[in-house]
């Protein structure tokens, strides 16, 4: 069977009420300065996830330089974004807290202390015996700071980008067919069952929970593999209490953590892995008469699927047909004509720091 590549973590969906105040708070307190994308559309293809009708939302895909997966800031603009009716807990079946990447855990931990982020607990150490810690931004999502040594480029920011996501789940056994199986994280850094003390300032820390990090043997390959870098997921299954789904009665795009993405190449190889592992396409960008040959996302172009773990928790998959590099000259990248097997050099992925935006 082919293979598909998976390059590694593209980016978080995160919902808010207010795109561009979220994206300047991400921007100067965890170096996601990058615009990719800045787009004001209609989501019209996510029919299953928005009560059968196209959306208009507006979305900026926010990148660190440094390395690490980005952030796509997401904002209805057709109707008021709801929030969960009862806040989520440790546990709780979806994407609960989003893991950015550090050079330096403690650095990372005062320069936000400076800046009055709400800090849930102080550094301490992982199961594993690594430094993190979690905040909260102002939009009530949580964050784990953790350490990484891959690096791609440099910034003032001791942060990267996304590392990876603690996603609740109802069955561990079950999940590891897709987040093991399918998305390639075959490696198992600690399975344990306990309350854990380095959880205490979260909420649902009191839950007795197994807790299974998972890492990736093999270094990932494609055309933004270097600057996407490594990444983890974190499985938490609650074992001692009754759990809820965090979008329970709610729509993609609402407030929170709406979607975990990956970077792939061959779509029609992974759609036959998923199939095979009972995970189908949900959602299929190409299904549009309009987009059989790439789906135009203003500026960028490329091909989406969605699939949903065995909770319901959404991953997506972008197969990126166009990019841009300059856009005020017009600059654009097809990766249609390039060995997507091969990462982009060093000098072209850099290029991307053309659209920085500094203080």
């Amino acid at each position: 069977m082919k293979k598909p590549i998976i390059s590694g973590i593209q980016q978080v969906g995160i919902g808010v009420s207010n795109v561009h105040e979220a994206f300047t708070w991400y921007r100067k307190h965890i170096g996601m300065d990058i615009p990719m994308f800045d787009e004001a559309a209609e989501a019209a293809l996510m029919l299953p996830y928005t009560e059968g009708e196209p959306r208009s939302r507006h979305a900026i895909l926010a990148l660190n330089l440094q390395s690490g997966g980005g952030m796509e800031i997401w904002q209805y603009t057709s109707r008021t974004p709801v929030g969960p009716e009862i806040a989520p807990l440790l546990g709780d079946l979806g994407i609960f807290i989003t893991k950015i990447k550090s050079k330096n855990v403690q650095e990372t931990y005062d320069f936000l202390k400076s800046k009055g982020v709400d800090l849930l607990q102080e550094v301490s150490n992982t199961p594993e015996g690594l430094p993190h810690f979690y905040f909260k931004d102002p939009y009530e999502n949580i964050f784990e700071v953790v350490p990484a040594n891959d690096w791609f480029a440099k910034t003032s920011f001791t942060t990267g980008g996304i590392f990876g996501c603690v996603i609740g789940v109802s069955d561990i056994e079950k999940s590891l067919k897709l987040y093991k199986d399918v998305l390639g994280y075959d490696q198992i850094v600690y399975d344990q069952s306990e309350q854990f003390k380095d959880w205490t300032g979260i909420p649902g820390s009191e839950r007795s929970c197994r807790r299974v990090l998972l890492r990736h043997s093999t270094a990932r390959k494609g055309a933004f593999s270097k600057m996407l870098g490594h990444s983890e997921i974190e499985l938490v299954q609650a074992t001692d209490t009754p759990v809820k789904k965090i979008f329970e009665n709610r729509m993609w795009g609402d407030l929170g953590y709406i979607h975990l993405c990956y970077d792939i190449a061959d779509m029609p190889a992974l759609e036959q892995v998923c199939n095979d592992h009972g995970f189908p396409f949900t959602v299929d960008s190409r299904s549009d008469e309009k987009s059989k040959d790439s789906f135009d996302m203003g500026e960028a172009a490329g091909h989406f699927t969605y699939i949903e773990d065995p909770d319901g928790t959404l991953i997506e998959f972008v197969e990126a047909h166009k990019i841009p590099i300059m856009k005020k000259i017009g600059w654009y990248l097809d990766l249609k004509k390039r060995d997507r097997s091969k990462s982009l050099p060093n000098w072209m992925l850099k290029t991307l720091g053309f659209g920085r935006i500094k203080d």
